[in-house]
Formats: structure tokens, C-alpha cells, sequence
């Protein structure tokens, strides 16, 4: 194992799921730069919705629930219980027996990956595109994240600052640790010049309760009772929130506004809504890890709004470059609609300034950055483990720390497992 085998590092990246969330959308988007690394992706089942569509993929194991690391007793049992048999399979998988580094794409692959990789000297990155807290993760969530996945993780990717910042102190001192924004297709996008007709108000958000779609809702008909402006939802109704979509229309009717409420769905092509949008708004109920959506619009020099904590406001200048608002906050939110409602010279201005934003990068360069880190994490990993063999020690934790990290999982408040011997 290691680059002395090959020019390219053969990288395995584990997805739990097929469906179109926004960390799968993001791999897919990374595999299809061809990146400057053999890509080998592992799916436990496809789904009915399968997102990876031309990237060649294994599949093999069980379908992973959905929501099961913050629902009952009898629900993570049967997470468990699915973790451990999908590690299993990962472990022995030939692709990643013959890998230069795994890598996991989401919370729930870094579960059953971490597991695989325990008691092996297999170098294991993990990418973090939630908060390392019980409110985002759910209890046992966190508990695996923060006993089991993140002390074994040779280096983690993060979506932001803020994101790096819960990991941190679950981490070894040497792991190797990036902030690099997901890969969102920036490249396609480009500011257009609006058409006629009535204001156009969006969120590109998948319809769950957390993302903030119901206190839109509410800001919109606060702030536009009596007008012709439009609202657009866009983003679908995944993980088990298929009753949440009723939900929203049923408010909607409430406000007296469902004329005007436009749900649509999954958005496979996004330029041209993004083009027909006048304000573009990320209001989540916690703090957001960092929304592909915000770097989207971005992108597409739309006026955006954002709530003032979270990821987004690394890139979101208040005044500059969109407008920041007070979070949970639906009078602020309304307030804010108002004001660039009745300001074209303002959307105009945010607008110019938001194509402009630092850092703005399409997939292509994105991968880049990846590739750079994978290959550090690789060669650090390689340099410790000649250490370990000139001091007569090994850097691959027993197979006992298995046991004891899933038994952690079980109890109020253990020790932090870490799983790498001194």
C-alpha cells in the first residue's frame, strides 16, 4: 500500500445512499472532474433515486435508515446492527483491501468505515458536512462520531471553518485537517440579467423542517400580503420527510399565499432557476455546516440572505455581498425582503458583488485541493507506520478496540475511545 505503487493513489469513497442529497451530489460532481486519483466508489443498495449514474460503483451490503441516529431504543438497535454488517462487508471488500486511503463521504459512512478500517494500518479520511454536535448528529450520532469515527480518522475535509472547529478536539494532533467548500458545479452557473415580471423569491434547500422552509413561509406573507411576488421552493422531500412537503402547502393555504408558493422539487438543472431569481434566501433553524446552495447563488450573482451564524457567514458579507439577518428571527427575515423588494438598486449591487466573492472555485479546481490532501494524508500515513516498524511498535490499534468502541456507545459518558496505540 502506498503511492510507490502507482503514480495515482487508488482512493475509495464510501456513500451510504444513491439518493440526491447534498453530500452525494457533491462526490458526484468530484468523481465526474476525473480526478488525478483512481476513484472506487462503495454503496451498501442503490436506492430508487440513484444520483452516481455514470461513475462505476460496487455495490454491496445493506440499506442504511435513514434518520435511525436520532430516532428510539428499537431504531438504533437496528442501526447498529446495520453498521456492523456493512462494516464487515467494506472490510473485506477487494477495492478497499487493495486501497491506498478510504475515504467517507457523509456521517453514516464514516460509521460503518471507521469500523472497517479499525485494527488496520488503512489511512481513513472522513468528510464533515455537519456540525460534531447532538442536535445536528442526534445522540447516538455524536457518540459515534465523537468515540469512534473522528479519534481513528488520519485526516477529515470540512465544509467550513465553523464545521473544523466542533471536530477539532476529537481529533489526534497529527491528523490532517482541510476546510475546502464541496464541489456545487459553480462552473455552469453565470449571472444573468433578470426578465420581467413579478419579484421571484427562492430557496434551494431539500424540504426538511430544520432548513427554515415554514419561517419563509411565514417572512413571505409578512412581507408581501398584498403583492404579486412569487416564491419558489426547490429541493426535495428526502429522508423520510415526504409528510413535510404536505405540511408547507397546508401552511401556504393558511397565509392565504399557496397561489403564490411554488414547491418544485428536485432541481436537476439549476442555472436557469437560479437565473429567474431575484433574492435568493438560506435560513436554517441551527446553525448551517455550510450550504452548497449559499455558494451557488452565489455563483449566479443572485441577492442572497442569509441567517447571521453558521458556514455562511465565511462568505456572506453583510451589505457587500448579500445580507446577513438575525437567526430564528421570521419578523428580521421579513424585514429583509422588504427592503431589497423595494431597493432594485440594492439587489443590483449585491448581486455584481456576489459573483466577485473570494474563493468562489469550480469542481475542477476543487478536486485539486482534494487530491493534495489525500496524497498528504497517504505519505503521512506511510512515514508513521516506517516509524512505527524502526521502533518496534504498530500504528494499527487491536481488534479489542472494536468492542470497546462500539460498548462506548452504549453508556452515558465514557472516555473518549481512541483508536491508534501509542
Amino acid at each position: 500500500m502506498g503511492l510507490s505503487r502507482s503514480a495515482s493513489p487508488h482512493i475509495v469513497h464510501l456513500a451510504h445512499t444513491t439518493a440526491a442529497g447534498g453530500a452525494e451530489l457533491a462526490l458526484k460532481r468530484l468523481l465526474d472532474t476525473k480526478p488525478d486519483w483512481e476513484p472506487s466508489l462503495l454503496i451498501p443498495a442503490e436506492e430508487e433515486e440513484n444520483v452516481f449514474v455514470g461513475v462505476s460503483t460496487s455495490t454491496g451490503g445493506v440499506r442504511q435508515l435513514s434518520g435511525a441516529s436520532r430516532s428510539g431504543a428499537l431504531r438504533a438497535l437496528g442501526l447498529g446492527t446495520r453498521l456492523m454488517v456493512q462494516a464487515a462487508i467494506t472490510r473485506w471488500h477487494p477495492a478497499v483491501r487493495h486501497s491506498d486511503l478510504v475515504v467517507a463521504n457523509s456521517t453514516r459512512s464514516a460509521a460503518y468505515g471507521a469500523l472497517a478500517v479499525l485494527g488496520t494500518r488503512r489511512p481513513f479520511v472522513v468528510h464533515l458536512r455537519d456540525h460534531i454536535s447532538p442536535e445536528a448528529l442526534g445522540s447516538v450520532g455524536y457518540r459515534i462520531m465523537t468515540r469512534l469515527v473522528l479519534p481513528r480518522a488520519n485526516g477529515v475535509v470540512a465544509n467550513s471553518r465553523g464545521t473544523l472547529d466542533t471536530a477539532r478536539r476529537f481529533l489526534h494532533d497529527d491528523a490532517v485537517v482541510a476546510v475546502i467548500p464541496s464541489p456545487s458545479g459553480l462552473g455552469r452557473l453565470q449571472q444573468h440579467s433578470r426578465g420581467e415580471g413579478p419579484l421571484r423569491i427562492g430557496m434551494l434547500a431539500r424540504l426538511d423542517p430544520w432548513k427554515g422552509q415554514l419561517a419563509l413561509l411565514d417572512a413571505f406573507a409578512q412581507a408581501f400580503p398584498d403583492s404579486d411576488a412569487q416564491l419558489d421552493l426547490a429541493g426535495a422531500a428526502l429522508f423520510e420527510h415526504a409528510a413535510f412537503a404536505d405540511e408547507l402547502r397546508a401552511h401556504a393555504k393558511e397565509l392565504g399565499i399557496a397561489d403564490r408558493v411554488n414547491l418544485l422539487g428536485h432541481v436537476h438543472d439549476i442555472a436557469p432557476l437560479l437565473a429567474s431569481w431575484d433574492v435568493a434566501v438560506q435560513y436554517s433553524l441551527r446553525a448551517e455546516p455550510m450550504g452548497q446552495n449559499v455558494l451557488q447563488c452565489l455563483a449566479a450573482g443572485t441577492a442572497v440572505v442569509v441567517a447571521d451564524e453558521g458556514g455562511p457567514t465565511e462568505w456572506v458579507r453583510h451589505g457587500h455581498n448579500g445580507l446577513r439577518v438575525t437567526p430564528r428571527d421570521t419578523g428580521a427575515l421579513a424585514d429583509a425582503l422588504r427592503r431589497l423588494a423595494d431597493d432594485p438598486a440594492l439587489r443590483q449591487r449585491l448581486s455584481a458583488a456576489a459573483v466577485q466573492t473570494p474563493g468562489l472555485l469550480d469542481d475542477a479546481e476543487i478536486a485539486a485541493i482534494h487530491a493534495g490532501v489525500y496524497r498528504d494524508v497517504i505519505t503521512l500515513a506511510s512515514a508513521d507506520r516506517r516509524a512505527a516498524a524502526r521502533a518496534g511498535r504498530s500504528t494499527a490499534p487491536s481488534m479489542r478496540t472494536v468492542g470497546a468502541s462500539l460498548a462506548a456507545l452504549q453508556v452515558p459518558d465514557p472516555q473518549p475511545v481512541v483508536a491508534r496505540t501509542p
